[in-house]
């Protein structure tokens, strides 16, 4: 229980773990796609970063959206430890969350319909867990990489959290904040369940619909 507990708190600067100054190992191309994991990406094309609990699934729903996804890829930002590995950020002592990158058109795809597609497949008022995976790598985040994105992703929190307090659910704890730097994880984590079709999924949202970018109920 204590061991929980810990892994429920974020650790401070001298207690995060060490890391390391390369870093790790990850692909190169994505796995359905065949794209370019890490760039370069053609002129136009934007990055959002979400985390919505175990990052496997999380990255299936964004790359399931299709249209006007360019690339997407997991892996760990906000925390303290630099080019940290999996098994340090499920210590809790790196920090970091489990994200999932995406790299998209915004042409094709508003930003909205991505956040559309954040709120309504977690739990966004667990604090520091989703389901049964406890730990701060799976805490509920928008990290944006514009102003654009902030105004809209705090706009929509407003708004979904009202949807959400209709339906009895709490205050909402997912954090928004300027998009810190990403660490690519393991090869073997990118496109997981695209790989392992039986693969492990914890995700499961509200039933709560997000209206941002809609004008009826989804």
């Amino acid at each position: 229980m204590f061991f929980q507990r810990k892994k429920a708190v974020l650790p401070q600067a001298d207690e995060a773990l060490p890391g390391r100054p390369q870093a790790i190992a990850t692909a190169e191309r994505h796995f359905l796609s065949k794209r370019a994991l890490q760039g370069p990406y053609p002129e136009g094309l934007e990055t959002a970063v979400f985390g919505i609990g175990c990052f496997w699934g999380a990255e299936r729903k964004f790359w399931q959206i299709e249209d006007g996804i360019w690339v997407t890829a997991v892996g760990y930002t906000g925390g303290l430890t630099p080019n940290p590995n999996y098994e340090e950020v499920c210590s809790g002592m790196t920090g970091h969350n489990e994200v999932v990158r995406v790299v998209y058109d915004p042409a094709k795809l508003p930003y909205e319909m991505l956040l559309k597609t954040f709120w309504e497949n977690h739990d966004p008022t667990q604090g520091m867990r989703q389901g049964n995976d406890i730990g701060t790598q799976y805490r509920s985040g928008i990290y944006v990489t514009t102003a654009a994105q902030r105004e809209a992703a705090e706009r929509s929190k407003a708004d979904y959290q009202q949807a959400l307090s209709q339906r009895g659910y709490g205050p909402i704890t997912t954090e928004i904040l300027d998009a810190p730097e990403f660490y690519f994880a393991e090869d073997y984590h990118q496109q997981y369940l695209a790989k392992n079709s039986a693969g492990y999924c914890g995700l499961g949202g509200t039933g709560v619909a997000c209206q941002i970018g809609v004008g009826v109920e989804a």
